[in-house]
């Protein structure tokens, strides 16, 4: 058996108030969750604020919500191929046209204030998908509003901006070229700043408390090469709330929780980007999926976080939208499986888990389900597990973790303090157990499942169905 202990949690971080007019930031511990709405409505994620709340999720990231590209005729398909009665991409939404709340696809600018009005009122912060590093396929379809604001079209593009991408790890290439055919703006024209900085700062005055950056390695760093029309690679000072530009600052910089997708590489400079903002650890995503596809934790090595960071500062994920969506690589795992590898993640003292919502309908032969953007995803997102895991990372904040692996790898353990332990069965196989536990001897009896686990003298045995979850707990998890 294999033991690792991971040190504990350390002194909390500054995060978000809920009030637009608050000037003083509430703290937060490593114990939340957060609840990726991907391709809901803004109004379907008002009227679901309640189960999300009662779920246990504290943030719900929306998707994209400014202007974007109007393809396929505007039609509400998630993904639709030619000769579908309905056409629509779920990927309009991240080509932007401009700056301003609100789109065809997820909603208008008061639908965008009454979700947040909802999450104020159950207690959950928004945190919305942003995206300043590119515009729409179709850089003619940008508005007019944006390339006036700008000086001219021109001047919304980098000198290498319609030049694609062939090594992303080239920096200058990763960071001023165009990416999937998408035109690279001009992060660094301190016009686009001022003009990008009133939309987040209206999401603000609205409600938004935190963004998640999309394609983030890509808008160049203080370290970077400079693209020939910038001066400064300074973006990042600017959105963070570091700098103002043109007597315009970032609201409530204290109070906001910004990440940033970060995907790993050779060349990434994770540890520079740590000094703006948290973001996404992707390969630990990549190497749970490992375990899930192989049933052995232990071969996967899932005690590491894959990251040079502190793991405080990672979003965590079984699978993300882009895992699900682009080349399908999670697509094929099972609920049961994303599931599982859930609690494990979300019973870890580190990070904050985001649980990707699947396609209303979806099946593993049917990845887009009822396939109509707008619709609220599966049901996952409130399964009893799903539910008791994050209550339980909310009920064992600030208690360290111990991890353990059965002899032949396919249970992983978490242990919190001498409080909570959870085992999961990453195999489809029962699975039989003896293992190290910190808990105190005593029966103890899984919630949902009714399983009975014995632990006596450090050592905890029982039975494990396939893909099984068992969450045991000194005290009940409320």
């Amino acid at each position: 058996m294999n033991k690792l202990k991971i040190a504990g949690i350390g002194a909390a971080v500054a995060v978000l108030t809920l009030q637009a007019s608050a000037n003083k930031p509430a703290q937060a511990t490593q114990d939340e969750v957060i609840l990726h709405a991907w391709s809901w409505h803004l109004d379907t994620i008002a009227n679901n604020m309640k189960k999300i709340a009662e779920a246990g999720f504290d943030m719900v990231q929306t998707s994209p919500v400014q202007a974007c590209f109007v393809g396929d005729g505007g039609g509400p398909a998630l993904f639709s191929k030619p000769g579908d009665s309905i056409q629509g991409k779920w990927y309009y939404y991240y080509q932007p046209t401009d700056w301003t709340i609100g789109n065809y696809m997820l909603g208008s600018r008061e639908d965008f204030k009454a979700m947040c009005d909802s999450a104020y009122k159950y207690g959950v912060r928004v945190l919305v998908d942003v995206l300043p590093n590119h515009t729409a396929i179709d850089h003619t379809a940008v508005l007019p509003g944006l390339d006036n604001a700008v000086g001219g079209h021109e001047n919304l593009f980098h000198a290498n901006g319609f030049k694609p991408i062939r090594n992303y790890n080239d920096r200058m290439e990763c960071t001023t070229g165009q990416m999937g055919g998408l035109p690279d703006v001009n992060t660094e024209n301190p016009d686009f700043q001022y003009y990008y900085l009133q939309y987040v700062n209206d999401l603000i005055n609205l409600g938004a408390r935190g963004f998640r950056y999309d394609t983030a390695k890509h808008i160049g760093l203080p370290s970077d090469p400079l693209d020939p029309k910038a001066e400064r690679n300074n973006f990042w000072d600017i959105a963070t709330g570091r700098e103002g530009v043109k007597g315009l600052s970032l609201l409530m910089p204290d109070s906001l929780y910004i990440y940033g997708e970060v995907l790993q590489d050779k060349n990434t400079k994770e540890t520079e980007y740590a000094e703006y903002m948290d973001m996404t650890a992707s390969s630990y995503g990549h190497f749970l999926r490992k375990a899930l596809e192989s049933g052995n934790a232990k071969e996967a090595g899932l005690e590491n976080w894959y990251h040079p960071v502190d793991p405080s500062r990672l979003v965590t994920w079984v699978e993300s939208h882009d895992t699900y969506c682009n080349a399908h690589e999670s697509a094929g795992l099972s609920d049961e499986q994303i599931r599982a590898a859930w609690v494990f993640l979300s019973a870890r003292a580190n990070g904050r888990p985001l649980f990707f919502s699947r396609p209303e309908g979806s099946t593993r032969e049917n990845y887009w389900g009822t396939n109509r953007i707008g619709h609220r995803g599966n049901d996952e997102f409130f399964n009893p597990y799903v539910v008791l895991s994050n209550k339980l990372r909310h009920a064992v904040a600030g208690q360290p973790e111990t991890i353990y692996y059965s002899d032949n790898g396919s249970v992983g353990e978490v242990c919190r303090g001498n409080e909570a332990a959870v085992l999961v069965n990453f195999s489809q196989k029962d699975q039989k157990v003896k293992m190290p536990v910190t808990l105190p001897d005593g029966k103890y009896t899984a919630p949902v499942s009714g399983e009975v686990f014995t632990v006596k003298n450090g050592t905890v045995s029982g039975k494990l169905a396939p893909l099984g979850t068992y969450t045991l707990s000194v005290k009940p998890i409320e």
